[in-house]
Formats: structure tokens, sequence, C-alpha cells
């Protein structure tokens, strides 16, 4: 019998080999991958993904995720690949296609997903929190944000950020981000516009769309799960896909592609302190 919800990585890894014989293309799959089985894992395992809290308490971090915690973790990811329990689809969104056309009966990705499964998914789904390995002590602690941002560049008169500050004012009111995070799954900026989608009975009506928000609050942050501030984090992220790559295509073993990865983050680090101070 397969659990209505996984809590751990065991028990994910046992449903996506039942769903494969079920005859599903694929039990799981991750988009944003290093997002979800790096970053996010090491926080929700309260384990550091580099120093200095994660580079949030200076720019001399050093990358240290190729520890045995997630070395296991890659190690189980690139067996379960061979018969495609875990079949990786690409680096960012490109595996939201295989949940969404019902091939891979599970996927990890960011809760921002939610609304284009909502309106292109043709099956029932559920959204539940990410697994953790039961053995590690502290876990699950808590996730961390993702990187969608907005920017404003220097350099523009001052009447043009007078608007840009009304327009920051608008997006932030209690009303829009309630209509934005009910719509699409992001989670809304504001504590009263949670409390505000809380009141309508919002999740009550939607199972699984608190989830996210839970998630990331059940518990205070640690070091380890405050968050990141890494330089040349976009590039560090392509390195460490194309070695997880690496491993999941039987190229190399979970513990060479993760220090290679963590050599070559730690060269790009280097070099945006270098580039900054």
């Amino acid at each position: 019998m397969i659990p209505r919800n996984p809590k751990t990585w065991p028990e994910t890894f046992d449903v996506a080999k039942k769903l494969r014989a079920g005859g599903a293309p694929c039990g799981f799959t991750a988009a944003w991958v290093s997002w979800t089985q790096i970053e996010n894992f090491s926080a929700w395992h309260n384990i550091a993904l580099a120093t200095k809290a994660n580079g949030l308490e200076g720019p001399d971090a050093v990358l240290e995720f190729n520890n045995p915690t997630v070395v296991r973790h890659v190690a189980n990811l690139a067996e379960a690949q061979k018969d495609k329990s875990f079949d990786y689809g690409g680096r960012t969104t490109e595996p939201e296609g295989k949940f969404i056309s019902g091939d891979c009966g599970m996927i990890q990705n960011s809760i921002g997903f939610y609304g284009a499964v909502k309106s292109g998914a043709k099956f029932p789904f559920g959204v539940t929190e990410l697994p953790y390995y039961p053995d590690v002590a502290g876990a699950p602690q808590n996730s961390i944000i993702g990187g969608a941002s907005l920017w404003v560049m220097g350099g523009k008169k001052p009447e043009e950020y007078t608007g840009i500050a009304k327009f920051f004012t608008y997006l932030s009111g209690t009303d829009v981000q309630e209509a934005w995070h009910e719509a699409t799954g992001y989670l809304p900026i504001t504590k009263a516009a949670y409390e505000a989608t809380k009141a309508s009975g919002f999740y009550d009506k939607n199972p699984g769309t608190e989830v996210a928000i839970i998630q990331m609050t059940a518990k205070p942050p640690t070091e380890n799960s405050r968050g990141l501030r890494l330089g040349n984090l976009v590039q560090i992220r392509d390195v460490i896909a194309e070695d997880l790559e690496s491993a999941f295509a039987g190229k190399s073993t979970a513990k060479a592609a993760l220090d290679d990865a963590v050599a070559r983050g730690n060269a790009l680090l280097r070099q945006f302190q270098k580039n900054t101070q």
C-alpha cells in the first residue's frame, strides 16, 4: 500500500519504486536541482551549505556541502536514476512537464509551481513537506525561501523612484498579496496577507496550500537554515548541476561529484570576493 504522503526519504524512494512497478514512466523528479536537492536539503536537515552561516556573516564563506549526509543522498538519487524511480529532467523548470503530463507521480519544486499544476494537471494532486532522513539529528528543521526578486536599478530620476515606491507599496498591500498567493502558490510577503488568507478559509478549501508556509516557519531558523548569501550563486548552481548530472549518469561517484562541485564553487566564491573587496 502506498502511503498518502511519504514523510521520509526512505518512504519516498519506496513509493517511487511502487509507482514504477505500477507502470508509471518515472517515480519522482525534481526541479531546480541545486536548490531542492542541495540547498534546501541542507537547510531541512540543519547542516551547513557553507561556513559563515551560509555566507550571511561574510564573503569569505567556504562551501562544505560535500558532507556524508549529502553524499549519501546524491548516491541514493543516482541509484534511483537507474530504474527511473527518480528521473532527472533538467537544471531548472524542465522537469515540471514530467509531472503535469502524469509521467512522474511526484515532483519536488517551488510552491510557486502550484498555480501551474492547478490549471494544467488533469488529475487530483496533493502537497506535502519535503522528505527527510529520519536518522539525521534535528531533521526536519525549516526550508529556505527561493530567489524570486524584484530589482531597482540606480541612476534614475527622483520622480521615477517615487513611482517605484508607490508600486512596491501597492504590491505589498494585503489584498494584492492575498490574491497573488492564492492564485500562484507563491508565499505572501506579509503576515497580514497570510492571516487574511487563513481567515478567509482558503487553506481549508484548498488543502496543501499552507504547507510551504508551515515548512518555513514551524521552527526558529538556525545558522544552517535561515538563508544563504553567496557570490556568483547562479554560476555555482550551474557547477553543482553539472556535477550532479555526472553522478546521475554514472560517470562519477557521488563523493567525487560533490567534491568537484565544492572545489569549483569555492573558486567562484574567491573570485567574487576578490572582485568586490
